[in-house]
């Protein structure tokens, strides 16, 4: 009988020493450890054009297995569909409208807290390679580098630098798919032209499925990059305890793309992987915003989110077991725009606010009698540089704009815009048909006006609220762009003088 008690008091302990761990093993789980953050980053990049999102036609292998590995967002945005103002909101974790003359493009940079500095300030070591914030001059506001962080060569040089066991935050911003693309780069790349598919607000030709081809080449490139981060970091025992972020900063190069705030200028590819402690293999439809970055990073590396920073972590997505919808309040996102080129007579911008939910998109546009995508006879708005650099689609649609083919599309495109737009979602995914008129609809109009307008004001837009900041007299720190020289191509289609002038 005293070996049967001695048998169960073993029993007991032994059943009590397996649940301790087991929760200490659960509790492990959900408080991670300050992680190591690589951040991947393409430029100009929709967040369609993934092997991992659907697209057949382009083979992205080291990106797909990342998100086999970790989650991928259906429902992420940029801030602004424009590269300075985008990689600005991530950094302050702020909107755009908040942020001065960061909301352009060209633009100078606020002296305002980033996570950067404040994860610095907290022990990591930062550091970024390529573009990180930009195009701009921080240097005028007073910045002594990047607010990215200090530019480093290489990962290994960076790496090299770090304390032993200092955790770390690396900002890869990569130049691939930004114009120019490799001209016939599709041709070696193993990219077949009849596989590709042509939104149906572009010409359906094979001019324009060579230049989209092009653009897939550069997304390839891009994932071999993305490809040896991961193979470095398994070379230096990090890749356990790094989280890897692969996204873009705002949609592709493309007329209705980029600077505007339709799906392809704003909605980005989103792939976020740390399988030792977020469940993997799970498909988000929450919406995020790249602004929700810094307080997400900021959440996971312990330090304090300062209250001016009024994005959301998503850090509760990222350890959730569920996939799906993760947290319902999370149904909308919005976005802004102000001046992206310089590309209207006395440097006008075209200022817009837009929210995207499930079922729509609504886009108020302030300034409806300029041109969207910058003046005549350029629309420099696609192409930042006045086509320094060939845009086959824009130049093939600005040729053949009179025909019956293209001109419905060249209008969608190029031509002035009424002050709302309304699309519904599943039934126009491509955002062709404004129903912002139709009387059926005036009441989901005046609602999303109601939200959207009450976020604005809530958040002291001066669009909104008070006198309007002067986005449009802001500095451009790119004086080439305010008398640029087309290209010969250019000259050549459209009859242009050799030097065109926005300044008068």
């Amino acid at each position: 009988m005293k070996k049967a008690g001695h048998a169960k008091g073993y029993l007991l302990v032994l059943v009590l020493l397996f649940v301790c761990i087991s929760c200490n093993q659960k509790t492990n789980k959900s408080k991670p450890k300050k992680p190591n953050i690589l951040l991947l980053m393409s430029d100009n990049q929709s967040a369609d054009h993934l092997g991992c999102y659907g697209d057949k036609s382009i083979k992205t292998p080291h990106i797909d297995k990342l998100a086999k590995k970790g989650l991928i967002f259906k429902n992420a945005y940029c801030s602004a569909p424009s590269c300075s103002p985008a990689r600005a909101s991530m950094l302050t974790g702020q909107d755009i409208w908040s942020l001065g003359e960061a909301a352009n493009l060209w633009s100078s940079f606020p002296k305002v807290k980033v996570y950067t500095q404040l994860m610095e300030a907290s022990g990591y070591h930062v550091g970024i390679e390529g573009k990180g914030w930009g195009p701009g001059d921080e240097t005028v506001t007073g910045w002594e580098h990047n607010p990215g962080g200090v530019r480093y060569d290489s990962f290994e040089e960076f790496f090299n630098e770090a304390e032993k066991g200092q955790p770390w935050m690396y900002w890869y911003s990569s130049r691939d798919p930004h114009r120019p693309y490799k001209k016939e780069g599709w041709k070696n790349s193993g990219i077949h032209l009849d596989s590709i598919y042509v939104p149906p607000y572009l010409p359906d030709n094979t001019e324009v499925k060579k230049d989209i081809a092009n653009y897939y080449n550069e997304i390839q490139r891009f994932d071999e990059e993305v490809g040896s981060y991961i193979s470095l970091l398994k070379e230096m025992g990090e890749l356990e305890n790094t989280m890897i972020i692969v996204c873009s900063d705002n949609g592709w190069q493309m007329p209705r793309g980029l600077a505007n705030l339709y799906d392809f200028g704003t909605k980005i590819p989103l792939i976020i992987s740390w399988p030792e402690f977020f469940p993997p293999g799970r498909e988000i439809n929450d919406f995020v915003n790249i602004k929700d970055f810094a307080p997400t990073f900021l959440e996971l590396a312990g330090v304090p989110i300062p209250k001016e920073m009024n994005a959301q972590s998503f850090v509760d997505i990222l350890t959730a077991e569920k996939k799906g919808i993760i947290d319902p309040q999370r149904d909308h996102v919005i976005m802004a725009r102000e001046r992206h080129a310089y590309v209207r007579k006395g440097g006008l911008g075209y200022p817009g606010r837009a929210i995207r939910t499930n079922d729509y998109l609504f886009i108020k546009n302030y300034e409806p009698k300029r041109w969207p995508a910058g003046d005549p006879p350029l629309y420099g708005d696609v192409d930042a540089h006045m086509l320094h650099y060939e845009a086959p689609t824009k130049i093939f649609m600005l040729k053949n704009k009179n025909t019956e083919d293209i001109k419905p599309l060249f209008d969608l495109a190029f031509s002035k815009r009424p002050e709302y737009e309304l699309y519904k979602i599943r039934e126009d995914p491509y955002q062709m048909n404004n129903l912002a008129e139709d009387d059926q609809y005036k009441p989901i109009v005046q609602a999303l006006s109601n939200r959207l307008n009450n976020y604005l004001i809530k958040t002291n837009d001066t669009r909104e609220v008070g006198q309007v900041f002067d986005w449009d007299n802001a500095p451009y720190y790119k004086e080439r762009d305010k008398r640029p020289k087309p290209s010969k191509k250019a000259i050549e289609v459209l009859g242009l003088e050799e030097e065109y002038n926005y300044l008068d």
